[in-house]
């Protein structure tokens, strides 16, 4: 009788006991939670239901072992709260774009912005939560209050749940260890979809790196920053930095796309690079490196450190952030920068087609209303900065989705239908090919009013415009939507940008140019790496940082 007791209770756990709570709660999430990594798996070579079962027991029990550690009275019924409901949100994201959740994906989420959060919402995200997050965290929430019992007792049961779970690990491993390394080793990016031991492991590295990271000012670079010296009555340079946002090269017609996207600019002597590749896969990676002097090899994002924007104040120039998106990443902080929403003083007020009127966060607008007002804003800079030349950066809202019918003006929606949904995998492909072209036909009215406003400028500057996007985007290629691969295994579609340059004939930096030169760049390699000491050679700015190898403009240079 007493064998029959014990064997029931394996059936019939006391659920009132923190350690049951963490194994039941491991087993539903390992579970249920992963049904986008079940779901991959088995698209995946020489992968079957035996070897899923076994990766499932070792999420299972890994995620056991963990939370076993965890399993004491006044602790383990909030962490499992908080990760019942992160295994809901991530089941939906990994399972609706097919995203991964590491590191870099944490740095973006606490980046984000309200208008971004807001197109990630839906009723089958909300539907998640509920189910897989809200009630089994309600259940757990209403287990009785756990048995008195010694500290040391405790402890032995944690430990002792800790080991079995490890123990049992290595056995299922062992047990399917041929499949397992071939198709971890393969599929780098399984590792980052089981949940929820990919946000515990993500979320704790970035917070172990911030803790680490170096505190007080960011190093200087550049301290010898300076301008070459111009020639008598020559026109100070005005360089229109465009960062776009979510552009992906291979749906640029300059590229060779079938579709007319790039209409506008076709008629315009611009020149459009093919073969560009982006620092990251998302704003937060790319941003920083794309301005900072080492390119992406040699780039580090937990040693803060001055960018480009520093370097050419240093040198004496004028230097203006306009930002339509999320913010500047902490590029601009040092020096004049601004949203479009908030004009300067005695500005007209934004023309109402220009914004969406009902947003309850505040107005989003069109990337067009970066050049309302830009002539007044540009008046408010240092004087004696503007004689020398002025580096104006704008930072789009652009391609950015799930909501990619968000980013096109009613007026500017050549491909029709177009998915109206941030649901992308309920829409047909080519619904949300249409929504998306239409955002980078949206960037090309941009880039040639721009070019147009630059003109307006020839009696005072030497004007010239670089464009250049910070990351790709997948648009259902291989179940994959949106951004933010890690780089080393993101495809084509997030690393692969355009590039675009304007240098007017008759300017300063034209006649400084070998015939033909410019042309020549269409198809030779290019990438990130090249912005920062581009920009620095474009406006005649130089420090030790400088490297004329890496400045797209120097081997065309008289």
């Amino acid at each position: 009788m007493s064998l029959l007791k014990r064997l029931l209770a394996w059936f019939r756990p006391d659920t009132s006991r923190p350690l049951t709570q963490a194994w039941l709660a491991a087993l539903w999430m390992g579970v249920l939670a992963n049904w986008p990594l079940w779901k991959q798996l088995q698209t995946l070579p020489g992968v079957g239901i035996g070897f899923t079962v076994a990766f499932a027991g070792m999420v299972v029990v890994a995620t056991g072992a963990v939370l076993s550690l965890l399993a004491w009275p006044r602790l383990i019924k909030g962490v499992l709260l908080v990760l019942l409901l992160g295994a809901g949100a991530l089941a939906y994201f990994i399972g609706s774009y097919g995203i991964v959740f590491d590191p870099t994906m944490v740095v973006n989420m606490v980046q984000t912005d309200m208008r971004e959060t807001r197109d990630l919402l839906s009723w089958k995200l909300f539907t998640s939560l509920l189910l897989l997050g809200a009630l089994p965290a309600w259940w757990l929430l209403r287990r009785p209050k756990a048995p008195a019992q010694s500290a040391g007792k405790r402890l032995g049961g944690n430990l002792a749940g800790f080991g079995l779970g490890l123990v049992a690990m290595v056995l299922l491993a062992l047990s399917v260890f041929a499949t397992l390394s071939s198709t971890m080793r393969n599929n780098k990016s399984i590792r980052y979809m089981v949940t929820p031991l990919n946000a515990v492991y993500s979320v704790s590295s970035v917070g172990v790196r911030s803790l680490s990271g170096p505190k007080g000012p960011p190093a200087v670079i550049g301290a010898d920053a300076h301008l070459l010296p111009r020639a008598e009555g020559a026109k100070p340079p005005l360089l229109l930095l465009v960062v776009g946002e979510t552009a992906r090269s291979m749906n640029f017609s300059l590229n060779g796309y079938a579709r007319p996207t790039n209409p506008e600019l076709a008629r315009l002597p611009v020149v459009s690079l093919r073969n560009v590749t982006s620092c990251g896969t998302a704003t937060a990676a790319s941003l920083p490196c794309m301005f900072a002097p080492q390119g992406r090899a040699g780039f580090d994002a937990d040693k803060p450190q001055e960018n480009l924007l520093d370097v050419l104040q240093r040198a004496g120039l004028a230097v203006l952030w306009l930002d339509n998106q999320s913010g500047c990443k902490g590029l601009c902080d040092r020096v004049p920068n601004s949203f479009t929403a908030k004009l300067p003083d005695g500005a007209a007020p934004l023309p109402a087609g220009l914004c969406h009127q009902d947003d309850l966060e505040g107005a989003e607008c069109f990337d067009e209303s970066l050049l309302h007002e830009l002539d007044k804003r540009i008046a408010a800079l240092d004087p004696e900065r503007l004689k020398r030349g002025l580096v104006l950066v704008m930072h789009q809202m652009g391609s950015h989705g799930p909501a990619y019918f968000k980013r096109s003006p009613d007026d500017l929606k050549p491909f029709l239908p177009e998915c109206r949904s941030n649901q992308l995998q309920d829409c047909e492909r080519q619904q949300v090919v249409n929504g998306y072209d239409n955002t980078i036909a949206t960037t090309d009215r941009l880039l040639a009013r721009s070019i147009a406003w630059l003109q307006t400028q020839s009696s005072r500057f030497d004007a010239g415009m670089l464009y250049v996007s910070d990351h790709g985007e997948s648009l259902g290629e291989n179940g994959l939507y949106l951004h933010g691969m890690p780089y080393a295994m993101a495809p084509a579609e997030q690393t692969h940008v355009p590039m675009v340059l304007w240098v007017p004939e008759g300017g300063a930096l034209a006649a400084s140019l070998k015939p033909g030169c410019l042309a020549a760049l269409r198809d030779k390699p290019a990438s990130h790496d090249n912005l920062f000491h581009t920009a620095m050679g474009w406006v005649g700015a130089r420090a030790d940082v400088y490297k004329p190898e890496w400045d797209l403009l120097a081997g065309c240079r008289t």
